[in-house]
């Protein structure tokens, strides 16, 4: 009886301190809105295999970078790769975790998915100010065909400091002179004209209720949100529609063997079929973590991404890494992220 007693105390007992552990080590990142749909399925799905919960606030890129520098987050994630000598300053580690694409959406009444044509010279001119209405001549002359209607443009950016800023605004740089000495490239910009929103999820939403309107979302956003994106003319002068294999395209030429710190952009690639506006998204977490078991989860739970999750991101159009760059990855946790001299991440 003492030790039926006693087995069913042991079976509690080691139940309460599985459930304790995994509270303790639930996963917690905050960052970047652009990856922000996979990795909400990401997290949903390894829960329900390993127990071990991923708290992430989807706040925006700067936000991320802010919070991982407070220490008030297990890792951050960015869109907008920070330099080699930022890492170094901040005793950071980064690496790219998922592809995807940034689409220009649009609310033009008669004007359906994928039917407006657009290229980086023109968009920057809507979002500087000097094209003002849907049937301005430059867009006509991109869409001769197409019954445009002679609405006011309302441009809708973000108001928050977000990758998805950065490398709407790095294309439209390398698109247009005037927007790159005027407004430039970074993950906050000062926009002379349009509505603010904050996150992806904002500016569907404000470019959704406003007629006229065009955006800048991630494409999972624009999915889900059944909107209308405009194609794109692209460096090699091709009409490109966003989808998962002109994001593989555009990344198909990224030399990672060379990329010191992970640090590579690949908007406005060669290529025929690359989408010109595709990005990755990075996280970040300390090289000599303060919680190392709490980094060392989830390192787990990105490996296992990278193993698992490939058709997850594939239904939400991003693009997973290819097997080479993931090794590489791992090569940086085992010899970069140590405590106590010995690697946080241990393949196990």
């Amino acid at each position: 009886m003492k030790m039926t007693i006693l087995k069913r105390f042991a079976v509690v007992g080691a139940a309460l301190c599985a459930t304790f552990a995994a509270a303790a080590t639930e996963i917690s990142g905050a960052g970047a809105t652009f990856p922000y749909p996979i990795y909400a399925k990401w997290a949903d799905a390894y829960k329900k295999l390993t127990g071990v919960g991923l708290n992430y606030q989807s706040i925006g890129s700067g936000g991320g970078i802010k919070q991982i520098k407070a220490k008030t987050v297990t890792f951050g994630a960015s869109d907008m790769p920070l330099k080699p000598d930022d890492l170094t300053a901040a005793g950071l580690v980064q690496f790219p975790m998922i592809i995807g694409g940034v689409v220009p959406v649009v609310n033009i009444k008669g004007i359906a998915s994928g039917q407006l044509q657009l290229d980086g010279a023109t968009i920057a001119a809507i979002y500087l100010g000097d094209i003002a209405k849907w049937n301005d001549p430059q867009i006509k002359k991109l869409n001769p065909k197409l019954n445009l209607p002679g609405t006011d443009i309302a441009p809708v950016y973000r108001s928050d400091g977000s990758g998805t800023n950065f490398l709407f605004s790095d294309y439209l740089s390398k698109a247009s002179a005037k927007f790159k000495s005027t407004i430039g490239a970074n993950s906050s910009v000062q926009w002379p004209a349009g509505i603010g929103a904050k996150g992806n999820e904002g500016v569907a939403n404000m470019t959704t209720q406003t007629d006229g309107a065009i955006g800048y979302v991630e494409y999972a956003y624009a999915k889900q949100n059944k909107m209308a994106y405009a194609t794109l003319t692209n460096k090699a002068g091709k009409s490109v529609a966003p989808s998962a294999d002109s994001f593989q395209a555009a990344a198909a030429s990224a030399d990672w063997s060379h990329a010191d710190g992970y640090y590579l952009i690949l908007t406005d690639q060669d290529g025929a079929k690359s989408w010109p506006i595709t990005g990755a998204s990075f996280i970040l977490v300390y090289k000599q973590p303060s919680d190392a078991v709490a980094v060392g989860e989830a390192l787990k739970f990105f490996a296992w991404a990278y193993k698992d999750g490939g058709a997850m991101a594939a239904e939400l159009d991003y693009v997973p890494l290819p097997a080479s760059l993931i090794s590489q990855v791992k090569a940086t946790w085992t010899s970069s992220i140590t405590t106590a001299g010995h690697p946080v991440y241990t393949g196990k």
